[in-house]
């Protein structure tokens, strides 16, 4: 691709904070007069042309290929959704600066795809026409340097190849971010990313020590020759506001050899009331090396078929099975955790367990881009401060039972989210947090009509966890956003 990491390259262009910050309502009379592919292609530099293999417009037979190849809300892969004047799929940083200097010079907005897993498709879709997407897909090397402890990741690199990467390398080495092996660096860590090792080492963003990127002055900079300001804003605070980032370099963190896995589930008529009720008050006190999501839906009971809530608990330990049998013992013992229940593995084959890929399955399946199935999603957020009581849990379950699609998932904070200042980067949800909200709705169904009664489904519960969670203002995750 190109690109050698740290870098500080000057292309003399306009100022891109309109570029990051508005939207063009129309095409204009430049656009008119010159078309986007020639511009990308006369601005391309010599040694690194742009060429009719990286550009694809609606005429190009593979055009809808690469642009649904990365769609992964079905919400936005209808005939009746904007759709870009073109995509380019750069493979150079002359590339990403080229599609700059046109954005500006024609007054299209530029859309910027690392993995496009933004629930709402922004990096995909727009309002304004024209618009156009620049694909991060060819920047996606993982260059791992155990000797230092860090790594380059570039935009385009899927959190798959970073665990991969890392653990091909080393046993004892692994990284905190999601959960999800398709999603795209460059969105995830610009707007914060968080996993399931957070509570022992924080959020992504709390581990990036580096970054290359290109800025509203069209420079190509590393942390220092951007300054700490600018460094600060793009961990957490969403990269295309500030430019086009290129890559980021991650401090590695350290990992047991081997670690325990464990799945649990328990119905209301399983006494599902009570130990959520112990989750909430234990989950964000427990040793920062256990991490218990806690997930409820709504399934048919096993013995009358009525509906009924169901509380799963997924949970990474950063131990072997036998210290954390004793900690569930000594600090949730209402979970009824068994040995049986408990998988010891490394930690890049949790990585898979953690997407429900089979035990045994190859940690290659990491690199895989293709997701195992599509659907509509609709997707929102909260933060809870205060516990919820065993009442005020019934009367959830019986709302969740009459709306039934959407899924409460909650995320523990605790631990190192405790420690570090909300201030440190433009991710706030710190110290007071017990847990995050995860409101999600998925459906098969077709159709405007289909996604609106859903859509509004998601948002009746959120508006039913009002009393619930936080006040003034309502605290949100920006990766969660709701448009």
């Amino acid at each position: 691709m190109g690109t050698s990491f740290p870098n500080s390259k000057t292309l003399s262009l306009f100022s891109l904070q309109a570029l990051f910050t508005a939207s063009f309502s129309s095409p204009s009379t430049a656009f008119a007069n010159e078309t986007l592919s020639q511009c990308l292609i006369s601005h391309s530099q010599a040694s690194h042309p742009i060429t009719s293999a990286i550009l694809y417009t609606p005429a190009n037979s593979s055009y809808s290929t690469v642009l649904q190849s990365y769609i992964r809300n079905l919400r936005f892969n209808s005939s009746d959704t904007p759709k870009p004047t073109l995509i380019l799929t750069a493979l150079h940083e002359s590339h990403v600066q080229a599609a700059i200097v046109c954005a500006r010079k024609l007054s299209v907005q530029m859309k910027i795809r690392s993995g496009g897993h933004d629930f709402e498709g922004i990096s995909y879709v727009s309002i304004s026409s024209p618009f156009f997407i620049l694909d991060m897909i060819n920047f996606r090397s993982v260059d791992v340097d155990i000797e230092t402890e860090t790594a380059w990741v570039q935009a385009g690199a899927i959190l798959g190849e970073v665990y991969y990467g890392i653990a091909a390398k080393s046993k004892v080495h692994g990284f905190p971010a999601g959960v999800c092996p398709m999603v795209g660096i460059g969105g995830h860590l610009s707007g914060g990313g968080y996993g399931n090792m957070m509570r022992k080492y924080g959020l992504s963003v709390d581990n990036i020590v580096d970054a290359c990127m290109i800025n509203v002055k069209g420079k190509i900079l590393d942390r220092e020759s951007m300054g700490e300001d600018l460094f600060w804003a793009i961990r957490g605070g969403g990269g295309a506001s500030f430019g086009v980032i290129l890559a980021y370099k991650i401090n590695l963190v350290h990992v047991p050899e081997m670690v325990t896995v464990f799945r649990i589930q328990r119905t209301r008529e399983q006494n599902a009331t009570a130990v959520v009720y112990q989750w909430e008050q234990v989950a964000h006190k427990l040793h920062e090396d256990l991490f218990i999501r806690l997930v409820m839906d709504v399934v048919a009971g096993k013995n009358t078929g009525e509906k009924t809530v169901r509380a799963r608990f997924i949970a990474l330990f950063l131990g072997d099975a036998q210290r954390l049998l004793s900690m569930i013992s000594d600090g949730f013992p209402e979970l009824g955790l068994r040995s049986s229940d408990c998988i010891e593995m490394s930690w890049v084959e949790s990585t898979l367990y953690w997407m429900n890929f089979p035990i045994g399955t190859p940690v290659d399946a990491l690199l895989s881009r293709a997701p195992k199935g599509l659907m509509h999603l609709k997707r929102k957020s909260d933060y809870v401060r205060h516990i919820i009581s065993k009442d005020e849990l019934e009367l959830l379950w019986k709302r969740m039972i009459d709306l039934e699609r959407p899924i409460l998932t909650f995320n523990p904070y605790g631990g190192k989210m405790g420690k570090i200042p909300t201030t440190e980067t433009p991710f706030p949800h710190r110290a007071g947090n017990l847990w995050k909200v995860q409101y999600a709705t998925n459906w098969h169904e077709e159709g405007h009509e289909a996604a609106q009664h859903n859509i509004e489904l998601t948002r009746k519960l959120y508006n039913y966890m009002t009393p619930f969670v936080s006040k003034n203002p309502r605290a949100a995750f920006l990766n969660y956003r709701d448009l």
